[in-house]
C-alpha cells in the first residue's frame, strides 16, 4: 500500500496534515461561535459559513493562476503565513462590535491563505506522478495523501472540545447547547413563555441567579465565546508545524515545484510536461467542466457536516451516551483500531513470515489496547455536537486502505472503474447517506416546531443514526474528493494545470456556499424528513447526469 510511491509524498502530505488539523479546529466551533458571541439565528450563521466556505474553494483559482505564472512554493509559503494571520485575529477574545470586524478579517485572511495554499499544494503531489516510473500509483497516491489530510481532520473536534471546555470550565459553566440561543433571545427581548421557562431552570442548573438572568445570560456568553477564542488559537499551533515540515522535507519534492513556465526555462527536469493539440486541449477541458458540474452538488451536500448535520446533531440527537456507542466517541480508541487496520493490511501483504507474525501481534495488542480504554471511560458520558465532526476523517483513515485494496483488486483483473465513473457511484452512495437521515426524521418535530417548544425536543433519536449517516457519507467522499483530485491532475492541459485545480476548487467554492441553501428552509417549517430529501434528490440527479455523459467523458480522457 505504501510501496512505490515517491517521498515527496509523505513530506507534502504531512504539510496538509498539520493545515487541515488546524483548518477543522476552526471550523468544528465556528457555527456555534457565531451564534454564541453574535446571536446569529441558523439561517445567518448558516449564510456566513457558506460564504467563508465559498471563498475558502474559490480562492485556489487565483492562487493556481498565480502558482502558473509565479510557481508553486512561493504561493504555499505565503499562503500559510497569511493563515496564520487570519487565525490569530480569531484567537483573540474582543468585544461584540470590535469582534465582528475582525471576525469578517480573519476569515478573508483564512480565506486568501487557503487559496494560495491548497490547490498548489495538490499540484506538486500530482507533478511528484508525472514520472513515468510513479504514474500507475497516482490515484493510490491521492488516496494517501487524502487519508493524511484526515488524520489532522480526525482530532480537530477533540482538539477544540477539549480547549473550549477547559476554558468554559475555568469560569465555572458547563456546555449546553440551548443556552446561547435562549440568552440572546432573554437579552433582546424576543423570548417566548415556555423558553423563559427552560432558561430559568437551565441558568440554576449553572449556578446562576433567576432573579439575574441578564447578567446570568451575558456572563455565560462572554465565557463561551472565550472558550471559543482559544479554540482557534489551536489552529495557530498547527500552522507553525505545518511550515516547518513544508521548509524541512523540501529537498524530497523540490523538482516538483515546477510549473511549466519553469520547465520550459530549465534544461532538465524529472517533471513530463506532455505538449497538446488544441483539439485534444478542448476535450479535456470540457470533460473536467462536465464533472465540475456534479462536483457542485456533492459539495453543497456534504458539507453539511459542519452546518445542519451539526443542528441535527444539538438539536435531535441524544447528548449522552452509554454502552459500547462509547467507544466511537474516544478519539483515542478510534486512533488504536484505524492503526491496527493498516497493521493488520500490512500483515497481509508481508512476503516474510516473521514479518506477518509481528504485524499480528501488533494488531492484537493493538485491539486489545483500544478495548481496555473503552473499558475505563465512565458510563454513561456526555458528547458534544462538533464531536461528531470526527468520524468522518475516521472513517476515511479507516477505510482507505480498503477502498485501495478492492480498486487495486479490481485494476489487477481490468475491471477498475474509470475516475468518471466513480465520481458518478458516489453520488449514489450519498443520497444513500442522506436516505438514512430521512428514515429517522419521521417522527421528530421540524426545526421551526422546536423553536417554539424552547429549542428543546421532546424525541431524541440515538447518535448510531448520525454516526451511520457519516459512514455512508465516507465512502461518497472517498469515491469523489480523493478520486476527482487525482483527475484533475491527469487529465488538464500541463499549461493549466494550476488553473484547473483551481477551478476545482471554485465550483466546490460554489457546493460549499450552496449549503446555506438548506440553512434557510432549516427553519421555514418544513418538515425535517422533506429537509434531507431535498439533499437526497439532489445527489441522484447528479448521479443520472454524469452516467448519461459517461462515454463522452471516458472517451475524452482515454489517452490521460
Amino acid at each position: 500500500m505504501f510501496k512505490g510511491h515517491p517521498k515527496g509524498l509523505y513530506a507534502l502530505a504531512l504539510a496538509n496534515t498539520g493545515e487541515r488539523f488546524g483548518y477543522y479546529t476552526m471550523l468544528a466551533i465556528f457555527v456555534l461561535f457565531l451564534q454564541a458571541k453574535f446571536g446569529y439565528n441558523e439561517a445567518q450563521a448558516g449564510q456566513i459559513y457558506g460564504i467563508f466556505l465559498g471563498c475558502v474553494y474559490f480562492m485556489p483559482l487565483i492562487g493556481g493562476m498565480l502558482a502558473d505564472r509565479f510557481g508553486y512554493g512561493k504561493m504555499v509559503r505565503t499562503g500559510i503565513i497569511v493563515m496564520f494571520l487570519g487565525y490569530l485575529l480569531l484567537a483573540v477574545p474582543m468585544a461584540t462590535t470590535t469582534a465582528k470586524v475582525t471576525m469578517f478579517s480573519a476569515l478573508a485572511l483564512i480565506a486568501i491563505g487557503t487559496g494560495l495554499f491548497k490547490g498548489n499544494l495538490q499540484v506538486m503531489v500530482g507533478n511528484l506522478y508525472d514520472e513515468a516510473k510513479y504514474s500507475a500509483f497516482r490515484d493510490n497516491g491521492f488516496s494517501l495523501f487524502y487519508m493524511a489530510i484526515n488524520i489532522g481532520s480526525m482530532f480537530a473536534p477533540m482538539a477544540a472540545t477539549k480547549v473550549t471546555d477547559l476554558f468554559l470550565g475555568k469560569a465555572g459553566y458547563t456546555y449546553v447547547p440551548q443556552i446561547p440561543s435562549l440568552a440572546h433571545q432573554y437579552l433582546d427581548g424576543t423570548i417566548s413563555a415556555d423558553a423563559l421557562s427552560s432558561f430559568e431552570a437551565l441558568a440554576v442548573q449553572q449556578g446562576g441567579n433567576v432573579s439575574d438572568l441578564a447578567g446570568f445570560a451575558n456572563s455565560y456568553i462572554d465565557a463561551l465565546s472565550g472558550a471559543y477564542n482559544y479554540g482557534f488559537g489551536v489552529a495557530c499551533i498547527s500552522l507553525i508545524l505545518s511550515m516547518a515540515i513544508y521548509l524541512g522535507f523540501r529537498k524530497w519534492y523540490k523538482h516538483a515545484d515546477v510549473n511549466a513556465k519553469q520547465a520550459k526555462t530549465m534544461e532538465s527536469t524529472t517533471v513530463n510536461v506532455q505538449e497538446l493539440s488544441k483539439e485534444q486541449t478542448r476535450e479535456r477541458i470540457t470533460a473536467l467542466a462536465l464533472v465540475f458540474v456534479v462536483v457542485i452538488f456533492f459539495w453543497m451536500s456534504f458539507q453539511q457536516a459542519g452546518l445542519c448535520l451539526t443542528y441535527f446533531a444539538r438539536d435531535y440527537t441524544q447528548s449522552t451516551v452509554s454502552g459500547f456507542t462509547r467507544f466511537g466517541f474516544n478519539i483515542w480508541s478510534l486512533t488504536l483500531v484505524a492503526i491496527s487496520i493498516y497493521t493488520m493490511f500490512g500483515a497481509i501483504q508481508a512476503t516474510k513470515p516473521m514479518n506477518r507474525g509481528i504485524l499480528c501481534g501488533v494488531t492484537c495488542f493493538l485491539w486489545i489496547m483500544a478495548w481496555t480504554v473503552y473499558h475505563v471511560m465512565p458510563d454513561p458520558i456526555n458528547i458534544l455536537p462538533q464531536q461528531f465532526q470526527q468520524f468522518n476523517p475516521f472513517f476515511v483513515v479507516a477505510l482507505t486502505p480498503v477502498s485501495m485494496a478492492v480498486f487495486g483488486a479490481l485494476a489487477k483483473r481490468g475491471k477498475e472503474p474509470s475516475s468518471p465513473r466513480k465520481i458518478g457511484l458516489g453520488m449514489i452512495v450519498a443520497a444513500l447517506g442522506f436516505l438514512i437521515l430521512v428514515i429517522c426524521s419521521f417522527s421528530l418535530a421540524s426545526p421551526a416546531e422546536l423553536k417554539a417548544q424552547g429549542g428543546v425536543s421532546s424525541t431524541l433519536v440515538s447518535p448510531n443514526w448520525l454516526i451511520s449517516t457519516y459512514f455512508v457519507l465516507t465512502f461518497a467522499e472517498l469515491l469523489l474528493s480523493p478520486i476527482g483530485i487525482s483527475f484533475v491532475t491527469k487529465v488538464a492541459p500541463p499549461k493549466y494545470k494550476g488553473m484547473m485545480m483551481g477551478l476545482w476548487f471554485c465550483v466546490t467554492a460554489i457546493g460549499n456556499y450552496l449549503t446555506s441553501v438548506i440553512a434557510r428552509i432549516w427553519g421555514t417549517g418544513m418538515p425535517l424528513w422533506m429537509v434531507w430529501g431535498v439533499l437526497v434528490v439532489l445527489c441522484l440527479l447528479s448521479a443520472v447526469f454524469i452516467f448519461s455523459i459517461m462515454k463522452r467523458l471516458e472517451k475524452a480522457t482515454s489517452g490521460c
